[in-house]
């Protein structure tokens, strides 16, 4: 498309003097955005001017046209535009190939320049700072983002998570009342030393995240409150059932497990050089074990409390085993029958599990009925964590009877209780009092959790108290995922953090 301008005169940039006195004629090329579906070329033909004012420092000047040209550039406003959103929401390979769909064709490094080259949006007065970690590459390297919580918007991006770099940056930006934060140490020490006056809020869901934590290392110190108790003494027809001995140290097909032997060699060689006297570095360096590996050997009062997972690991069979013992009990004894019998039911297993695991049967009529494999921890944590009005008749009644057989886990679940009554109604007051019936309880683990709390007792109180809240910081760490994933990881700390604070 060929152009030229109409105006009758031109402004100077420098002293804005308007001036007729045409100098020379020049065209300029210009690329816009697409028309129907195909790259325009704009041919402008622009004049330059002699300034007419005598001070001014630029004798000669080109004329520009509003909203159409600017110096030196080669695109228009709009199609600047345009590939600059492109660029914020797409970065740079995904960016050029959108960009050749709607007709500007560009490539990925001029769409990769124009967004290093975006100015950092305005922070403003920044009253409730919202902090959190984000990971530049997992259990690597870590960076802190900054969100306003009025805004819900991130504020800017920090190269590394120390007490320092929130500081430094706290220090100058002094308008920040509120500071919302996690648990972590490092960003209680520089709020505390880069806002002093600021009030520093513990976010609920990282305590409720805590608590449960603590709650389902408790339930798994109490594992074998989950299982059913033993009452059946009789199988469906009446009989004396027999028992059977089942060692532990098999799998379902009746080998000896790997990591049993393992763990029970490494426990013993552990505690032969612990009862020398040799320390956990050394240890460590003697039997090339990470130092906590070497530690929760160590520390172990027995083997059996190191094979406990591992033995009581929930495998496919378990739902059916109740089955396969009925059946048996029935006089089937086919391995064959039984394998097509529970696959029928959903069982993916395979053929081999069956006969592994009925193997210790043979020799036997009439055996003790197989309870229901016991919920897992982790469903039993749930549980208690949810409200007893939300929970499923049957959930409930099955965790009354767990709580109702362990009175440990009975004590903490209603400490967890007590906790979600006093985060929900905002009864920060009463915080003392559960740290201290806590630290009092069967729990150890809650006892832990609870002196916790109390090292950082303001903010926990704070969180308890006010209505702030870090959620909208998680969204932005979500986001900051996406985008990074979006990129295949491979973005610069520049790149990245440009596209953040731009992204909308």
């Amino acid at each position: 498309m060929a152009a030229r301008t109409s105006a009758a005169e031109g402004s100077c940039p420098e002293c804005g003097l308007s001036s007729a006195q045409v100098h020379s004629r020049y065209r300029r090329t210009l690329r816009d955005l697409a028309a129907c579906g195909r790259p325009l070329m704009i041919e402008l033909e622009v004049r330059r001017f002699f300034c007419g004012e005598p001070g001014c420092e630029r004798e000669i000047f080109a004329e520009q046209v509003d909203g159409l040209t600017q110096r030196h550039a080669r695109r228009t406003g709009a199609l600047r535009d345009l590939l600059t959103s492109v660029a914020i929401a797409l970065a740079g390979r995904a960016g050029a190939r959108m960009a050749a769909m709607i007709g500007v064709p560009v490539s990925r490094s001029t769409l990769l320049r124009m967004l290093r080259a975006l100015p950092d949006p305005e922070v403003g007065q920044v009253t409730v700072l919202g902090v959190d970690d984000w990971a530049r590459r997992r259990g690597n390297s870590y960076g802190t983002v900054l969100v306003n919580m009025d805004t819900h918007r991130p504020v800017d991006l920090l190269d590394g998570r120390t007490a320092g770099d929130l500081a430094a940056w706290l220090k100058d930006h002094p308008w920040v009342q509120v500071i919302c934060r996690d648990r972590a140490g490092s960003y209680a020490d520089g709020a505390r030393e880069g806002a002093p006056a600021a009030i520093q809020v513990a976010d609920r869901f990282h305590l409720w995240q805590n608590l449960a934590q603590a709650l389902e290392k408790t339930v798994r110190a109490h594992r074998s409150c989950l299982h059913e108790p033993d009452t059946a003494v009789e199988d469906e027809t009446g009989g004396e059932v027999e028992p059977v001995q089942r060692p532990q140290t098999l799998d379902s097909y009746g080998n000896e497990r790997p990591m049993v032997a393992r763990t029970q060699d490494l426990y013993a060689r552990v505690q032969a050089l612990r009862n020398t006297g040799a320390s956990l570095n050394a240890i460590s360096r003697e039997l090339g074990l990470a130092f906590r590996t070497a530690r929760k050997y160590a520390s172990a009062s027995s083997v059996e409390e190191l094979l406990a997972p591992t033995l009581g690991r929930a495998s496919q069979l378990d739902e059916f085993k109740p089955h396969l013992t009925r059946r048996w009990n029935q006089g089937c004894t086919n391995a064959v029958q039984l394998h097509a019998e529970i696959k029928a039911q959903g069982f993916t297993g395979s053929r081999r599990a069956v006969q592994g695991w009925l193997k210790p049967l043979r020799g036997h009529q009439h055996v003790r009925q197989e309870p229901c494999p016991p919920p897992k921890p982790r469903r039993v944590t749930r549980w208690i964590m949810t409200h007893p009005d939300r929970l499923h008749p049957d959930d409930k009644a099955r965790l009354e009877q767990i709580l109702a057989r362990c009175r440990e886990l009975a004590d903490a679940a209603a400490h967890v209780r007590g906790f979600a009554t006093m985060m929900t109604n905002r009864d920060g007051h009463l915080l003392d009092d559960w740290i201290t019936a806590a630290e009092a309880g069967e729990s150890p683990q809650l006892a832990a959790f609870a002196t916790g709390l109390r090292r950082d007792h303001a903010a926990v109180q704070a969180g308890l108290t006010l209505p702030h809240s870090s959620g909208a910081v998680e969204g932005i760490v979500n986001k900051i995922r996406f985008l990074k994933r979006q990129m295949f990881g491979r973005a610069n700390f520049d790149l990245l953090r440009a596209r953040v604070l731009h992204y909308s």
